[in-house]
């Protein structure tokens, strides 16, 4: 029996308790217990506390549900990169930047702006070499919290004029690999052009390289069709390699636009049938959108 546990025997007798049986063991626990509360506590004790409860801060769920809803309350801006499909080209509408930042604002309570530095005709070594220069197209980047990145498909424009037979895998792989390269360096890029608060990057890459749909397959024909699709894939995987390599997100947009490979994208093609139309951008607004991580950070 403890010290406690005794002063409460000796003051029950006192006071004419019997001290037998389960009633006194429970009495004497009781008030041990409670002269273990008031009693004074060693300075040292009390600071052991203290940092106990700093590190586990109790939180109702209702402050916990609205941190991890909110996540920041600043504003957040949402930069977008790379060639004609983030420009919006041929389109004649807002482009999946502004719809995706308009988009991610209304879901998670927060005030947003985008800005657009697509470029028609882009390769992945231009935007490179944008990336990593000092000047107005860096510096816009810096201020990103959100980095969107789609570029590779104008480094494979010299395979068009080869027949589709003649360039199988050995002959694209070295021009893929180079995208996929690059695509590394660029992450990177956006990364060091604010160390302090590095932004979130997504990268995408493509349906089609080339011309799809029924405008694609009128002009260039099945056996080209499925070649292009082969090679779309491979730069695909390759893109998706360089940017998780560089710690971003890949988002593909093959399944989006063509399901289990039996789906026609034409009704989400302008009328060139190389570039999205007003549903063709909110389709990739909405797959980057899923894949955006919670909480914003």
């Amino acid at each position: 029996m403890s010290s406690s546990q005794r002063t409460c025997e000796t003051w029950l007798r006192r006071h004419g308790f019997k001290v037998t049986g389960i009633f006194a063991a429970v009495t004497i626990l009781a008030i041990a217990g409670a002269l273990t509360v008031f009693a004074p506590t060693a300075p040292g004790a009390a600071q052991t506390q203290s940092v106990a409860a700093k590190r586990t801060p109790l939180l109702s769920p209702t402050v916990k549900s609205t941190t991890a809803a909110r996540g920041v309350t600043r504003p957040i801006t949402v930069v977008g990169i790379g060639d004609s499909v983030t420009s919006g080209y041929a389109c004649h509408c807002t482009a999946f930047v502004g719809l995706y930042a308009a988009q991610l604002g209304t879901k998670n309570g927060l005030q947003t702006s985008s800005v657009n530095l697509g470029v028609p005709g882009w390769t992945s070594a231009q935007l490179l070499a944008a990336m990593t220069q000092p000047g107005a197209f860096r510096n816009q980047v810096a201020k990103a919290d959100i980095v969107l990145v789609t570029i590779g498909a104008n480094d494979l424009n010299p395979l068009k004029l080869k027949e589709p037979s003649g360039c199988l895998a050995s002959c694209y792989s070295p021009l893929i690999d180079s995208v996929g390269h690059n695509v590394e360096l660029i992450v990177d890029a956006a990364r060091a052009a604010q160390p302090n608060h590095p932004p979130t990057v997504l990268v995408t890459n493509y349906w089609n390289v080339f011309q799809d749909g029924d405008v694609g397959l009128d002009k260039d024909g099945a056996t080209f069709q499925n070649w292009s699709t082969a090679l779309t894939r491979a730069e695909g995987t390759r893109i998706c390699q360089g940017a998780q390599r560089a710690g971003a997100i890949c988002v593909s947009l093959y399944a989006p636009f063509l399901g289990n490979d039996s789906s026609n994208p034409t009704s989400l093609l302008a009328a060139d049938g190389d570039h999205p139309n007003a549903a063709g951008h909110q389709r990739i607004a909405s797959a980057l959108l899923a894949a955006t991580p919670q909480p914003i950070a």
